[in-house]
């Protein structure tokens, strides 16, 4: 498949297709799929480890002695709280509340952040940032164009990244913090044939992992060097498919399913990032982009509300697909939600699904039915996420 004339390619594209990778459009890139098969890909991730590019993933620097202010303002969460070299996940919400994108924030250096995006929002999420930095001293600039980002996620990430030819420590640009030490949801310099390059344990997967920022001139070295190392762990390149049902089984949000202009953070379970509570060193409350309708939405009943749902048979939901009231035969009843992501989970042999269901069927063990094409498939009210990784 060809790209379209608005699809962009990333830095690894020739590697992709050298590896016999499926493309697909995604969020205005032309993106691998997957390389192999969809359950293989997913598997190595939870067993041993998977290499993703992530280079359509938007990335915003924010610069300047207002950059943690400035960020507060335009941001839902406290991210002058983040500590240096820290991550925190994040949204940009509309006044209204409604999510415009999640985000993740790095915290890199005195005054300096990065805001990844999801490459489908990226263009938007630059556009209000500067729209909000009205009155601050920051400076805004789009590095994705000059920047790769390459994740090795899976049980054995760390041991492949210590394997990596070319890969190293160095303390002038670690942030003190030693390769060994890295904390989940931490960054850390490192240099790589030379380069500086950032390296962050976050990932999408439910599993172990890191995220590498390096210079896009040095993206297919990388990506090789990884492959290289990571051959006697049994590592393999992932696409788009895999990282999606692995997201999925751990209960991550996936922007235009589960989040979108309609949605606030609360409806979707993730009220834990809207910080009302913020304020300055004096003590006064932090306004920021949203606060009201926030405030205001955490306060009323939701009049609906995401929840995991587990399939009792073998016919899987898929995004919005109704669900309904379980009834005696096969004939759906009504309905009462709808499916937002949902497919056969690889690791638990079981369908599950994420659905925004009124409150009232919302209770964890209440017994629904999604219409699968007429048919109305049992499934139950589950706590998500459907997986949690083993805690060594």
């Amino acid at each position: 498949m060809g790209p379209a004339v608005t699809d962009k390619t990333t830095p690894l594209h020739d590697e992709h297709v050298a590896l016999g990778a499926s493309m697909t459009p995604f969020g205005g890139w032309l993106m691998p799929l997957r390389y192999t098969s969809d359950l293989a890909e997913h598997r190595a991730v939870r067993g041993t480890a998977g290499l993703f590019d992530l280079s359509h993933m938007g990335n915003i620097e924010v610069t300047g002695p207002d950059a943690a202010a400035f960020l507060d303002h335009a941001l839902v969460g406290w991210i002058s709280k983040v500590r240096e070299m820290g991550a925190r996940y994040s949204m940009i919400c509309a006044e209204d509340g409604s999510v415009l994108d999640d985000l993740i924030v790095y915290h890199k250096a005195p005054g300096v952040y990065s805001v990844v995006a999801n490459a489908a929002n990226a263009t938007l999420v630059l556009g209000e940032l500067e729209q909000r930095a009205a009155g601050f001293d920051v400076v805004l600039k789009d590095v994705q164009p000059g920047q790769a980002l390459i994740a090795v996620q899976g049980p054995r990430a760390a041991e492949i990244l210590r394997a990596t030819a070319c890969l190293e420590e160095d303390a002038e640009i670690s942030g003190g913090t030693a390769f060994a030490d890295l904390r989940y949801y931490a960054c850390m310099g490192m240099r790589f044939e030379g380069e500086q390059v950032l390296v962050g344990r976050t990932g999408y997967t439910g599993e172990d992992g890191f995220e590498i920022w390096v210079p896009a001139e040095r993206a297919v070295s990388l990506w090789r060097a990884l492959l290289a190392a990571g051959e006697p762990f049994d590592l393999v390149p992932a696409g788009l498919s895999a990282r999606d049902s692995l997201r999925l089984e751990a209960g991550m949000p996936l922007y235009g399913h589960e989040l979108d202009t309609t949605t606030t953070p609360f409806e979707a379970g993730l009220g834990r990032v809207v910080r009302l509570d913020k304020v300055s060193d004096d003590g006064a409350p932090i306004p920021f982009v949203g606060r009201d309708a926030l405030a205001a939405r955490k306060a009323s009943p939701p009049a609906r509300v995401l929840v995991g749902l587990r399939g009792e048979g073998r016919r899987p939901a898929r995004a919005d697909y109704p669900v309904v009231l379980r009834g005696e035969g096969s004939e759906p009843g009504a309905t009462v939600g709808t499916v937002t992501s949902g497919a056969p989970s690889p690791t638990l042999g079981y369908p599950i699904a994420l659905a925004y269901v009124t409150p009232e069927v919302s209770a964890e063990g209440t017994e629904l039915a999604v219409d699968v094409r007429g048919r109305a498939e049992p499934f139950v009210v589950v706590p998500v996420p459907f997986y949690r990784r083993p805690q060594n």
